[in-house]
């Protein structure tokens, strides 16, 4: 496994040290959530189409343990062309962002060398965390760059922390007046008190059900249940979402298309924006879009964009997009996702905060199908960030 071999090195295949007038970007990824791997994908894909000629870039690896360490972009290229599915190994430079409103400089030490040898190494003006999952895209990373007083992209405290939890989320839809499928949550503490009169709950909302981790994403923990009351599978679904997330979420199958559309913030009191929509197929042997369809076997899936809709239907998806990022408090971006029925019922199922991002990724090819091509959109993400400021707002 390639590693650093010492501050020099590593400094510059990490990052351009040289005071170029730039501004520094910190590109965050790994982290310590089941989406570790997906998170590495999708640093990937970013850091071969950020734009060196506007931004500065400093490339960090958060290992499982949760400690952040300097990780070129060779490195992690070198990491993900011996196995795709992997994970960073921990780096021999560690960095910490300090607290407070001073001089935003990330501070190194090297591997096994005493505190008193800790350096300052660059300026940061903006992260981009591409972390995907808890502790990276539910407010805990989040919290920690407001405290650290440095702007970052994407959404912020609170709306991440809605945006994970599928639970909250329905709450926020719903009170904003956008019509949800039918569901069931199943909290940790009902299960272990209670099984039956959980299973009894969701056997109420018919078959199909889909059984899924309140606060996980990726697909990874979700189960079909083509009968709940099957109470053998279904409690199997259950603990299955639970080795995830003690809190499980319980949605009605519902017929219709599956349909994404993606959301950019507005450049200061500017609406948001909106992609033109994009139909999900899942074709092969899949049930439905799961981890496999998404990221093993991109033939698993095909993305139509536009969307073959009537123009109000479009209309009215784009609409509740918009509706669905504002229903959250959202700032950055998020992937709407939505079943449009027969009847041109359009039924919010979920929003996603940090969606995939590589090339090939739905809400990067939504916006190649709308006019703005992945490094743009990359640009004006960072762009975004660098506008709003941390603390209240």
């Amino acid at each position: 496994m390639p590693t650093a071999a010492d501050d020099s090195s590593v400094a510059a295949s990490s990052a351009g040290v040289g005071h170029s007038g730039k501004p520094c970007v910190a590109v965050l990824f790994g982290g310590v959530s089941s989406e570790h791997s997906i998170s590495l994908i999708t640093a990937r894909g970013v850091l071969g189409a950020i734009d060196r000629d506007k931004w500065d870039v400093i490339t960090i690896g958060i290992a499982r343990s949760g400690e952040w360490f300097l990780y070129s972009q060779e490195e992690l290229e070198a990491l993900l062309d011996a196995q795709t599915i992997t994970e960073l190994p921990v780096g021999e430079q560690r960095v910490t962002l300090p607290l407070g409103r001073r001089e935003s400089e990330l501070l190194v030490q090297k591997d096994n060398s005493p505190v008193s040898e800790i350096s300052r190494f660059r300026h940061v003006d903006v992260v981009m965390p591409l972390l995907h999952g808890p502790y990276g895209e539910d407010g805990t990373l989040q919290g920690f760059l407001e405290l650290a007083h440095v702007p970052y992209v994407g959404c912020g405290v609170t709306s991440s922390a809605i945006g994970m939890d599928k639970h909250f989320m329905k709450m926020a839809f719903e009170s904003a007046g956008l019509e949800v499928g039918p569901y069931v949550v199943i909290r940790d503490r009902a299960w272990r008190a209670d099984k039956n009169a959980a299973m009894a709950a969701v056997a109420e909302l018919g078959g199909p059900v889909f059984v899924k981790p309140a606060r996980a994403g990726s697909s990874f923990g979700i189960t079909k249940v083509e009968d709940p009351a099957d109470r053998a599978a279904l409690e199997a679904a259950v603990e299955e979402a639970r080795s995830f997330d003690p809190k499980v979420v319980v949605e009605a199958g519902i017929v219709g298309r599956e349909i994404e559309c993606a959301v950019l913030e507005g450049h200061g009191t500017q609406a948001p924006r909106t992609s033109m929509p994009g139909e999900i197929e899942v074709v092969d042997e899949h049930d439905f879009y799961d981890f496999e369809a998404k990221y093993v076997s991109q033939a698993s899936a095909r993305l139509s964009c536009p969307a073959e809709f009537p123009e109000h239907v479009i209309a009215t998806i784009r609409e509740r997009a918009a509706q669905a990022f504002e229903a959250i408090e959202g700032e950055g971006l998020c992937r709407a996702d939505f079943f449009v029925t027969e009847d041109e019922r359009v039924i919010i199922n979920e929003v996603n905060t940090m969606p995939g991002f590589t090339p090939i990724s739905m809400y990067p090819r939504m916006w190649a199908a709308s006019g703005l091509e992945y490094s743009e959109l990359i640009d004006e993400l960072l762009t975004l960030a660098l506008e709003r400021p941390v603390g209240l707002r």
